[in-house]
């Protein structure tokens, strides 16, 4: 009967004592890599220099990036489900002046165009017309508010296409409009400043020094990223027109259709009318600009697509960089550290535990570097939410993929040091000085 040879190392070993002595190894390495670094403080903050450079370029766009649209997310997601609108403008502008002398040139859109297409848009359930037309300050026999109230001038159509709720009172009606009335409908915001007592309905409030009757309020919907969006005043769009604006003001034009089925044909709809409605030649691009909350996204992720890519190559190459120095400073430590291996290997340790350890080195060097780069790329890019006055934004994903990529960096960079290091001769390095 054949003996079976002697397993060594954790060959036999039960999987939960391995799992134990595997954890005590990566514990005592990583000990073993912290105090490494600690002996040479200013040549590791150098080294690490490179990946913090790298992590850095990459945290500060994404997270300014991720300022930006959630910022434009928030300020288009007061549409409605299966909205779109129609404006001369761009929602997002990019490009040259040409470009703008394009847009500059267009005919503004009309109370008149707008009506048109409430009346031959078979396919909407709702058109509103909306303008926007002054920010200034609001005053009841209460209280007057700082001069930052928006007033927008509306049909009864925008109700649904915004998703605004009636809380108290009701909404603007077809005869405000034809009629011009002096009535308006507030904001929960506005409504809790300048009346609060409550009861607004039926009060009087004065918006540019002019009465007007209060006959509604809109229900909540909380702080938008430019500021507090329930703080506003709705008038009837024939009102805001005589009052602040003339009649062949520049409008936006709302549609919602019927169901998520009916939307493209809706939209087609739309653009059918209102190009012959503007007399747009067959064949000439549209001169009015239609958009949705989903174009609006996509718009923005294509133009600032080729960015992120430029931000992705520059710090990769800054993490290509920062690993061939790791590479070399590693080098030079197991130099340093040949008598040091040399005892390691007299009293048991085997070529994985030297592997291990200087790995583990290099991969520690590469993540507090990335820690700190994080840190401030989240702090860089949240710069821009602290000047446009929005709330910050912490790129989980991005950060998560940073600290891995440090981790990828460590490994493939160290990798050849420590595997030099695993194999050198254990009595030549004794013999070492």
């Amino acid at each position: 009967m054949v003996t079976p040879p002697k397993k060594s190392g954790l060959d036999g070993v039960s999987p939960h004592r391995k799992g134990t002595l595997l954890l005590a190894e990566a514990k005592e390495s990583f000990t073993m890599a912290m105090n490494a670094l600690a002996a040479h403080k200013l040549r590791s903050a150098l080294t690490l220099l490179g990946v913090l450079i790298g992590v850095f370029s990459i945290i500060v766009v994404m997270t300014a990036m991720r300022v930006l649209k959630q910022n434009i997310e928030t300020e288009i997601s007061q549409l409605g489900s299966q909205t779109f609108a129609i404006q001369r403008w761009p929602e997002i502008q990019f490009g040259n002046r040409s470009d703008w002398e394009k847009y500059w040139r267009r005919k503004p859109i009309t109370l008149a165009q707008g009506q048109r297409v409430e009346e031959k848009a078979t396919l909407a359930s709702s058109v509103g017309v909306e303008g926007k037309f002054w920010s200034g300050q609001v005053q009841t026999r209460f209280k007057k508010t700082p001069p930052n109230v928006n007033i927008f001038g509306e049909t009864p159509g925008s109700f649904p296409a915004k998703n605004w709720l009636v809380a108290e009172g009701r909404g603007l009606m077809e005869t405000d409009v034809e009629s011009a009335r002096n009535v308006c409908v507030i904001g929960d915001s506005l409504a809790k400043t300048v009346f609060p007592l409550g009861l607004p309905i039926g009060e009087q409030l004065k918006l540019n020094g002019i009465n007007y009757s209060v006959i509604g309020v809109i229900a909540p919907k909380g702080g938008a990223q430019t500021g507090d969006q329930d703080n506003f005043a709705i008038i009837p769009i024939t009102t805001a027109l005589n009052r602040y604006g003339r009649w062949w003001e520049d409008l936006t034009i709302l549609v919602q259709a019927r169901d998520p089925a009916s939307y493209d044909d809706c939209e087609e709809q739309v653009r059918g009318i209102l190009r012959n409605a503007r007399k747009v030649a067959p064949g000439a691009e549209d001169d009015f600009e239609l958009f949705s909350n989903d174009s609006l996204i996509g718009q923005f992720n294509s133009v600032t697509r080729a960015v992120r890519l430029g931000v992705a190559v520059i710090s990769s190459i800054a993490l290509i960089a920062a690993g061939i120095g790791i590479m070399n400073i590693m080098l030079v430590s197991v130099t340093e550290r040949t008598r040091e291996i040399g005892i390691r290997r007299a009293i048991g340790a085997k070529k994985r535990n030297i592997m291990t350890q200087f790995i583990m080195e290099a991969v520690v060097l590469c993540e507090v570097g990335g820690v700190i780069g994080v840190a401030l790329g989240s702090l860089g890019g949240n710069s821009v939410a602290w000047l446009m006055k929005v709330p910050p934004v912490i790129p989980f994903d991005w950060i998560a993929l940073g600290l891995g990529i440090c981790s990828v960096v460590g490994i493939v960079f160290g990798t050849y040091p420590a595997w030099k290091a695993a194999n050198l001769d254990p009595i030549e390095s004794l013999r070492y000085e």
